[in-house]
């Protein structure tokens, strides 16, 4: 058996590129072993070499699951031998360096640097081109990457007229391009329709439409999950004629939580896990070209990553109809079309997404730290369910936000 399994791992290195390129079979920082194996080896091997898809008019082919750089070593160390060859937010590793395993393969990597708007958080804060080329160099020298793949804005516009009249954020990253420190621009972006905190917000489909008409970004992140969402689906569409490259974030809508409820759990086909299911359903059934779903661990990673550009069958179709129905009732979608109806200004997006944070996420730490910053509270909530009309999946808003508030406090 031990021989045999000896095999096996062989044959699985040699398979991935990465692995033999940066010789990582000695230097995994995993020291529990199963039969020879490291238990990053023994996680990667059962998830196996993660398929790849062409992203936007470079046509770089990227893992279909993307990394980020916060996740631990281990799990950043699993993720390469697999293929994850993209990394979110490698800004990150600023504090202590990029790790061993993605500097000693550094040009089969792809590590973006998120930047934020300074001066204040995404609502408040400006675009600052001198803020924005300090930051992307002191987070290079920093992190030690020589060179940045992408360079993405965070959180992204307010609206399209935002788009057009400020282009401080472009002209860094043009300076930076010159110096052959970024190569390519994205963006993530949020929804702002209906908020209260921005003049003349918009939806983020409308938003990331007028980017791709603008033709300087290349592709983007956006808040998109399982259940219907048809305006998102028409960006998609529109995105892939255009040759935009689109990675869904945020993606496990209520997951965190029906994992805790064994009722709900009970439900389920059996030899079905929440996870795998729509990591199946992002990488087969829509027409993204990545998606980033978060792992807290090892164990989480091989429940999830395992599903990648598998097909789905009968028992996981069973099983995301039944997780739809349970999000359409508890985990809001973030879309922010209530907002403007609220006579309070109560930023409802804001708050669920927290809330996320805290049920699904199990960071209650960040998401009370964010809580306490908002201008309005979920406290100020007067029941007067003007939001509930506008809401695409007739959400019970007013009672969520006041769980929310208890929740957060």
């Amino acid at each position: 058996m031990k021989e045999k399994n000896s095999i096996e791992r062989r044959k699985f290195l040699k398979l991935s590129s990465t692995a033999v390129l940066a010789g990582l079979a000695g230097n995994l920082t995993g020291i529990q072993c199963r039969e020879g194996q490291s238990i990053v080896e023994e996680a990667a091997q059962k998830v196996g070499k993660l398929p790849r898809r062409k992203l936007g008019y470079s046509r770089r082919e990227i893992s279909v699951i993307i990394g980020a750089g916060d996740y631990e070593l281990l799990l950043i160390e699993a993720g390469v031998l697999c293929g994850i060859n993209y990394w979110h937010k490698a800004n990150r590793w600023m504090t202590s360096g990029a790790p061993d395993v993605i500097i000693k393969n550094r040009d089969n990597n792809y590590c973006q640097v998120t930047v934020d708007r300074v001066g204040g958080g995404h609502y408040d804060g400006r675009f600052d081109e001198e803020e924005h080329y300090r930051y992307v160099k002191e987070a290079l020298k920093k992190t030690g990457l020589r060179y940045f793949d992408d360079m993405q804005l965070h959180f992204g516009y307010h609206n399209t007229e935002e788009i057009k009249k400020n282009r401080s954020f472009i002209r860094a990253f043009e300076r930076l391009k010159k110096e052959g420190i970024v190569k390519h621009l994205c963006l993530s972006q949020h929804s702002y329709e209906g908020s209260s905190r921005v003049k003349n917000g918009q939806s983020a489909a409308e938003v990331l439409t007028a980017v791709v008409e603008d033709g300087i970004y290349e592709h983007a992140q956006f808040i998109y999950s399982y259940g219907s969402d048809p305006e998102m689906d028409k960006f998609i569409e529109f995105a892939r004629a255009k040759n935009f490259g689109t990675i869904a974030m945020k993606t496990a809508r209520g997951i965190g939580r029906m994992k805790e409820d064994k009722s709900f759990m009970d439900k389920l086909p059996n030899d079905t896990s929440p996870y795998n299911a729509l990591t199946r359903w992002l990488t087969t059934k829509t027409k993204l070209d990545a998606a980033v779903i978060r792992v807290r661990n090892l164990d989480e990673f091989v429940e999830t990553y395992s599903g990648a550009g598998k097909d789905m069958q009968a028992r996981d179709l069973r099983a995301l109809d039944i997780m739809t129905a349970e999000a359409d009732k508890t985990a809001c979608r973030l879309c922010g079309k209530c907002q403007a109806q609220c006579p309070q200004k109560i930023p409802i997006t804001d708050i669920l997404r927290f809330e996320r944070y805290a049920l699904d996420d199990h960071d209650r730490n960040k998401a009370s730290r964010l809580y306490t910053g908002l201008p309005t509270r979920g406290d100020k909530c007067i029941n007067c369910r003007s939001c509930i009309q506008s809401c695409p999946l007739n959400l019970q808003i007013p009672e969520k936000i006041s769980k929310a508030h208890i929740l957060l406090s």
